[in-house]
């Protein structure tokens, strides 16, 4: 068997059917979104509902997430971004509200369609997102309501030049570094002008 490329995605729309050599077998794709991702509030389902929250504030919600890609989104303008969610309530037992820090370590990309792994390490994206589930309380939380959600923008350039940790920031640390948060409405023009600072001080580092 030769080499097998990437396999491209397509953007299903939940009426596909399992089968089985084509005899309907009575469930679909949909009930399978149902079963596995309707825990919007653990860590793990959080995070991909906060990128897509993310991607239609900039309007590149209409392909297919990628898995595999050096950064969570691309812009439609050319930006690149990369999504960290975190929330005070989780969805398991807690004795307390959670404390907030967001990851964000440099890295090493992996190219999918090449197979191959870069040499350095660093930020892969232009503009960092932190997106905070920021309600407080259990009885009325609902991750569907952005007015519960605060994001905070910042050029990835910002982020290098911290000299405390370089793999994790707390919420503290981020809105010293940030300011306030903005809401749903001002996420794409933050990610613009964020987007902005990055490119003309990594620009300006560059020509030094």
């Amino acid at each position: 068997m030769g080499e097998l490329g990437r396999i491209p995605q397509v953007r299903r729309d939940g009426s596909e059917r399992f089968h089985a050599g084509g005899d309907d077998l009575g469930f679909d794709l949909l009930g399978f979104w149902e079963w596995s991702v309707s825990d919007v509030v653990s860590n793990a389902t959080r995070g991909r509902l906060a990128e897509y929250i993310v991607a239609n504030a900039i309007g590149a919600a209409g392909g297919v997430r990628d898995e595999w890609a050096a950064y969570d989104l691309i812009d439609p303008r050319g930006i690149s971004i990369e999504v960290k969610s975190a929330a005070y309530i989780q969805s398991w037992h807690q004795d307390r509200l959670s404390t907030i820090s967001f990851n964000c370590p440099k890295s090493l990309a992996w190219d999918p369609e090449t197979n191959k792994q870069s040499d350095i390490k660093r930020r892969q994206a232009e503009v960092y997102v932190f997106a905070l589930l920021a309600h407080q309380d259990q009885s009325t939380l609902d991750p569907f309501d952005l007015s519960q959600w605060e994001f905070y923008v910042v050029p990835t350039v910002t982020l290098d030049r911290r000299e405390r940790s370089q793999h994790s920031i707390t919420l503290k640390s981020l809105r010293a570094l940030h300011g306030d948060p903005v809401g749903f409405a001002d996420l794409s023009d933050a990610i613009a002008e964020a987007a902005g600072v990055h490119r003309a001080e990594s620009s300006g580092e560059n020509g030094q």
